[in-house]
């Protein structure tokens, strides 16, 4: 246990001190806090101090086919300013005046020889709007319908049973009842394996570095080769556990910060995210850690140089991959019998059952049985990769193939 602590602590010094893991994780920090600023940035850079959304459209009505009635548009809250111009306006003095950022669009309404009337949306750059919005097209229409009808003499009651009220509901036939953000879900899932995934991979290239600089040769011979594994994979699991810690404890202060309540709202809805959860979900993350980290462990010892460690550990990144994927794209049908596989199976529960939990639809026995099928696969891992490890530690010749490390996982056993 001493020389186990021990390792730990060499492992822990050696990472935080490393240049390149205090620049990374600075940079992440720096990114989170301007990601979080766009809004403001951008709203700096608008001229006028307009809000972002916020934009001016000029509608000319020279025929006057809504007999003044267009000033009711800016009464509906679509998220535009609307100016009316009954007189004639000209196609150059509209682009002028986009040009001179007075207005962002003009709609010219049109009467055509049939008696029919044309509306032409006027924008700077049809690369920048595909085609009219929609809530625009909807507010004219009723704007002019409501014109229509006012025409027609009818009382206030008649007028409202024209446009019903009716209320809405959403209801499903499966029995199970799904909660919870889904985007916030799939963020968080793509946090979480990030997470796990590079926390890792640093197992590793320590063990590679380690390996170059002969300093594994000090350590093999003053403790055992499991302490080794387990020590460093622990130490390292610690450093990463707190840079996530820090990334995560900065993305939330610089969200409350500086985003405002009803995007921070919409954006991160973390009603569900409970204690319970929380615990949750960092017991996966070292259980998924502890799985990664010793696939790991086994690639950086079978290679002698840092620039074969990519190689080596492509077998378990794409394992890494698949088991992402398997869980992000079973979150869109989280009822499926897919995304209960997923829950359960080793390389992918990490990633999927702390989500299953957050939209309510995982059971006590399906927790119980991931988390029993992911500790039974780390211990499997776990004695393969010391024995694999005890004799591929020392070897500083050329990389170990599939076919050498299955040999000597045999003679280990003989």
């Amino acid at each position: 246990m001493r020389d186990l602590r021990t390792v730990i602590a060499f492992t822990i010094k050696d990472m935080a001190k490393r240049k390149s893991f205090i620049i990374s994780t600075l940079i992440i920090l720096i990114l989170i806090v301007i990601g979080f600023n766009i809004p403001n940035i951008i709203s700096a850079f608008t001229e006028d101090g307009e809000n972002l959304g916020e934009e001016k459209i000029l509608i000319v009505d020279s025929t006057n086919l809504f007999e003044g009635t267009l000033q009711n548009l800016n009464q509906m809250d679509l998220g535009y300013t609307f100016q009316i111009a009954n007189n004639d306006v000209s196609f150059e003095d509209i682009k002028t005046r986009i040009e001179d950022k007075d207005i962002n669009e003009a709609i010219i309404i049109e009467q055509k020889d049939d008696g029919s009337y044309k509306l032409r949306y006027i924008v700077e750059n049809m690369t920048q709007v595909a085609s009219v919005p929609e809530d625009l097209i909807n507010a004219i229409n009723a704007v002019y319908t409501n014109l229509k009808i006012s025409k027609l003499g009818l009382t206030q009651e008649q007028i409202a049973s024209l446009t019903p009220n009716f209320e809405f509901t959403i209801e499903q036939t499966e029995e199970q009842e799904v909660s919870g953000n889904l985007g916030v879900i799939m963020l968080l899932s793509i946090v979480l394996f990030y997470a796990i995934y590079f926390c890792a991979y640093q197992v590793s290239s320590s063990i590679t570095t380690e390996k170059t600089s002969k300093i594994m040769e000090t350590l093999v011979t003053s403790t055992s080769p499991r302490t080794i594994v387990l020590g460093k994979t622990i130490g390292i699991g610690i450093v990463g556990l707190l840079q996530i810690c820090v990334v995560v404890a900065t993305a939330l202060i610089s969200a409350k910060t500086f985003l405002e309540p009803e995007l921070l709202d919409a954006v991160l809805d973390m009603s569900k995210f409970t204690p319970y959860l929380a615990v949750i979900t960092i017991v996966y993350f070292i259980l998924g850690y502890f799985a990664y980290a010793l696939l790991y462990a086994l690639t950086g010892s079978t290679v002698s140089k840092p620039e074969d460690i990519q190689s080596a550990n492509t077998p378990v990144a794409i394992l890494a991959v698949i088991g992402f994927y398997l869980s992000y794209f079973t979150m869109m049908n989280p009822t499926s019998e897919l995304n209960k596989f997923a829950a359960i199976f080793p390389i992918s529960s990490p990633f999927c059952m702390p989500f299953r939990i957050m939209m309510g639809i995982a059971s006590t026995s399906e927790i119980v049985l991931s988390i029993i099928v992911l500790i039974i696969t780390i211990l499997v891992i776990a004695k393969v990769a010391i024995k694999i490890y005890s004799n591929a530690i020392l070897n500083y010749g050329t990389k170990m193939t599939f076919k050498d490390i299955v040999k000597v996982y045999r003679d280990k056993n003989n």
